[in-house]
């Protein structure tokens, strides 16, 4: 994911389904961890964008 990053994107996320948590990856921040979240938002670059996992099994 870092790859990604340095390569332009603004905002990655690496679902772990066998944790369950989700890395999020954005340029200048630490990544952030999530454990077993139940949405996932596209923050200011994808406005009203979610990803709903409460139906996924991570």
């Amino acid at each position: 994911m870092q790859e990604y990053i340095n390569n332009g994107t603004q905002l990655g996320w690496l679902i772990d389904r066998k944790q369950p948590q989700v890395l999020i990856y954005r340029p200048n921040i630490a990544v952030e961890k999530l454990d077993n979240p139940k949405t996932l938002y596209g923050e200011s670059l994808l406005p009203g964008f979610f990803l709903d996992l409460s139906q996924v099994v991570l």
